[in-house]
């Protein structure tokens, strides 16, 4: 069974949700619209107190830069324009709409009819890299990254294939795995939707064995395309970051930034993404709603919702039975690189794949002892770092050493802290020391 070569961990899966069916969320009463959606610059406000929208009117437009254009995911008339509370625990522009009814923009095909390229003979790589573009569309895994972008490669660079991640490593989510059972055949169309649009004619989709049910239908309906393999991989976390995926996929690894998978060949997206550019090209739909997990030990229903963008979290956890009594933190995303939630108004966004709630006993943080050098966390990291020494370099401050040691190469995926028997909090600096050196080595670019 195939998997990436370098380090990694089993944490327990608790995949709760797996078998909840996919379920539309309720309409919010007001619906918040960050502008801070997508990595670059954030989008710009066209919209103003009193104006009327629908679902699918644009509300921002693209900032200068890497940025995308933002969509209402409700109808109704902007309340306002205004600093807003965002998972990030900053307060930062966005547009806060009064929901009413539910109208979505008219070129929007909202028909199940599957359209495939058989259907649209005369779309053209470009029309698809610019609808994606026009859609909003960004790397659903978490990144954000704009697919747009993703999908034009830089001057010396070809892709040969293509890599649907769908692998879900991240305990407790199964937004990905429904999306997969449920949605088969519109994947499949929007990776051939990428493939072409790369000018590829190899397309693989590397899904875990734990979801058994899901290899076995996406082979089965993907029986005759020669050109798409359903590629099975053994269970091992963080099999879901790029780097690890292409590993384990086609056994190419990429050097250390600023290379980039296209530096191997690759272009990776997260399936959720690829769904978004199925509707985006072949339903002229923008990037409105999301599936999206919330779960944990103590809830009531574990559920996975298609939820509009801008839905606040409060709602999407009344519709699973309401905070459990013993609740002790909420994380958005899954358990190993998920952050805790501020407060529960903040917004379903383009990149929220998980709302876990935990326990007070899952919460609570042992306190941390002195390290033991045993190299347990040198072992378990998938890019072959040294994580009690970028973390003891972090917290000394001593930036260039920690660039020296290869920072900017820390995934954040916390396989370190989770191995490490005295409870260090090594992603929690490591981060801190990611966070400055990239800073750093930015400012010294716009110098230069």
């Amino acid at each position: 069974m195939k998997t990436f070569r370098l380090g990694g961990v089993h944490p327990a899966e608790n995949k709760l949700s797996a078998a909840s069916p996919i379920r539309q969320a309720g309409l919010p009463k007001q619906a918040v619209i960050s502008m801070f959606q997508h990595i670059g610059a954030p989008a710009v406000p066209v919209v103003k107190k009193g104006d009327e929208v629908k679902v699918g009117t644009m509300v921002g437009e693209p900032g200068k830069g890497l940025s995308v254009p933002i969509f209402s995911g409700v109808s109704g008339k902007v309340n306002k324009v205004d600093n807003m509370l965002d998972s990030s625990g900053l307060k930062r522009m966005a547009v806060v709409i009064d929901v009413e009814g539910d109208e979505w923009e008219p070129a929007i095909d909202r028909t199940p009819d599957l359209v495939t390229l058989a259907d649209r003979p005369e779309l053209t790589p470009a029309d698809i890299v610019a609808r994606i573009r026009e859609a909003g569309i960004v790397g659903m895994g978490g990144a954000t990254f704009p697919t747009g972008v993703k999908l034009s490669p830089p001057p010396g660079t070809k892709a040969t294939c293509v890599i649907v991640n769908a692998v879900e490593c991240e305990p407790y989510l199964t937004a990905d795995h429904r999306l997969m059972l449920e949605k088969p055949e519109q994947i499949l169309v929007g990776l051939q939707l990428i493939m072409k649009a790369v000018g590829v004619n190899k397309g693989y989709i590397g899904i875990e064995n734990n979801k058994p049910d899901a290899i076995q239908l996406l082979t089965e309906k993907a029986k005759n395309l020669t050109d798409i393999e359903v590629v099975p991989l053994k269970v091992k976390y963080p099999q879901g970051g790029e780097k690890q995926l292409i590993d384990a996929v086609i056994g190419r690894q990429v050097p250390a930034p600023p290379a980039l998978p296209i530096h191997v060949g690759a272009i990776v997206q997260n399936v959720g993404t690829v769904y978004a550019i199925y509707e985006a090209v072949m339903k002229n739909k923008p990037l409105v709603e999301r599936v999206i997990t919330v779960t944990g030990k103590s809830v009531k229903e574990p559920s996975n919702f298609l939820a509009r963008i801008g839905t606040p979290m409060q709602q999407l956890i009344d519709e699973v039975g309401g905070l459990p009594e013993d609740t002790g933190k909420i994380i958005g995303g899954g358990p190993m690189m998920g952050k805790a939630l501020l407060s529960l108004e903040v917004p379903v966004t383009k990149g929220a794949s998980g709302l876990l709630i935990m326990n007070q006993k899952e919460a609570k943080r042992v306190a941390p002892q002195p390290c033991i050098r045993c190299a347990k966390c040198v072992g378990a990291c998938p890019m072959g770092l040294e994580p009690y020494l970028l973390a003891k370099l972090a917290k000394a401050k001593d930036w260039d050493k920690c660039l020296e040691n290869d920072v900017p190469s820390c995934i954040e995926c916390g396989s370190c802290q989770f191995t490490c028997p005295s409870h260090r909090p090594l992603l929690d600096n490591i981060r801190v020391g990611k966070t400055t050196v990239m800073g750093i080595l930015r400012e010294r670019a716009v110098k230069k």
